[in-house]
């Protein structure tokens, strides 16, 4: 240790106790001389230890370090743990993670690993979050970062930006949740949706597109584009439909692990029940082996379907709808256009779990609206005197004044 470290000298003359310094050969000079780092030594049960204090650079003297060997022999002689600079600094970064450390830790997760749209969070994280945010600190950030993401996603949609913001605030919770942060000194305002957009087809185009769909090479493609239009079952949970699933007997589906998380039951229709028989006899009969209703590859779960896309140009269909995403939605509007279905009950149908989502059919219940309507002018016309003789008093409206 004599050939590295010096003893800090006072200036009156004599020794800091413990105190020491080395001069960096690197370092930009300092007053004149070389920039010191000092040190401190003392012992822990018997045993010599040596800690780094800090450069005369950055605002440590032979002073400061005295005081900090002293609050060390303190917190000995109390028999209390005694950790280092080091040792704090480590503790520190451990609760102090970067937003890029902490969104490892949270996609690696259990729920992390579960979530839907996972790879569409990733994506979301490496494209618009991570360029801005992800050597940064829970503990640094501002509201004026914020800022910099929605300038840089200004040519997106609102909804694009609150998704990209939705996501970085369940990453910091993440984090608060698990030690990982601190929590958010700010909240995060996230712009308001106002681009929802509900697909559906005309007349013609729906004709169309059971016309390809008939004539579809691809039967097993062809039958489950029709389950997505007769059920408006989203596309993970038609890929993920086990044979299992399937109750004749009862006529329900049954969806395991939908996307609100909680198993779900649909009844089944005449036509989805013999779209179904024929489908799963095909199944056993291409792939005896496998679980699934529509199977990928080599009777595995499917993960995509490409053929969609091809269907949909053949049938002339617009090229911004979504097909499986646009028929759910097409399930929906022809339900709420005839009139005869409730909002909770095409929600039932839909397996909403929160009734402001199937808010956005209400437009098209105009039929049933006007018989609400007409119905409620008849009761409110036709008041029973219950009291008396029971008869029938009709309301008889004022005309208005010339």
């Amino acid at each position: 240790m004599a050939t590295k470290y010096e003893r800090a000298k006072k200036k009156g003359g004599g020794y800091y106790t413990g105190v020491y310094y080395y001069e960096s050969k690197t370092r930009p000079r300092l007053h004149g001389h070389p920039d010191r780092c000092f040190v401190i030594s003392y012992k822990v049960d018997g045993k010599k230890r040596w800690e780094k204090i800090g450069w005369e650079s950055e605002g440590y003297t032979p002073q400061i370090a005295t005081e900090i060997r002293a609050e060390r022999l303190r917190a000995l002689r109390h028999g209390e743990e005694v950790k280092t600079s080091r040792e704090l600094r480590a503790e520190k970064r451990k609760t102090n993670r970067t937003l890029e450390e902490i969104k490892k830790a949270y996609f690696s997760s259990n729920r992390g690993q579960s979530i839907k749209g996972r790879r569409t969070d990733l994506n979301r994280w490496d494209k618009h979050l991570k360029p801005l945010v992800g050597t940064k600190r829970v503990s640094e950030l501002s509201p004026f970062d914020i800022e910099r993401i929605k300038k840089a996603m200004a040519d997106k949609k609102p909804a694009t930006i609150a998704n990209a913001l939705e996501l970085l605030r369940r990453i910091i919770n993440f984090g608060v949740k698990h030690g990982l942060c601190s929590s958010l000194k700010f909240t995060i305002e996230l712009p308001k949706k106002d681009n929802e957009v509900t697909e559906y087809l005309t007349e013609d185009e729906a004709r169309r597109l059971v016309e390809v769909l008939d004539s579809w090479p691809s039967q097993d493609v062809a039958r489950m584009v029709k389950l997505a239009m007769l059920t408006g079952m989203r596309r993970g949970e038609i890929f993920k439909l086990k044979i299992e699933d399937v109750d004749f007997t009862l006529g329900l589906i049954t969806l395991v692990d939908p996307k609100g998380g909680r198993t779900e039951h649909l009844p089944m229709s005449g036509p989805v029940r013999e779209l179904l028989k024929g489908q799963i006899t095909w199944v056993k009969e291409r792939y005896p082996e496998t679980q699934f209703v529509f199977p990928g590859r080599g009777g595995g779960q499917r993960v995509d379907c490409s053929a969609v896309e091809r269907i949909k140009e053949a049938a002339g269909l617009p090229k911004s709808f979504r097909p499986f995403h646009g028929l759910r939605h097409h399930f929906a509007v022809t339900l709420a256009s005839s009139g005869n279905f409730t909002l909770d009950m095409i929600g039932e149908l839909l397996t909403h779990k929160d009734t402001k989502v199937t808010r956005r059919y209400a437009k098209f219940l105009p039929e049933a609206k006007k018989k609400a309507a007409e119905e409620a002018a008849r009761l409110i016309s036709e008041n029973v005197d219950s009291s008396s003789t029971g008869k029938v008093v009709t309301l008889k409206l004022r005309k208005a004044s010339p």
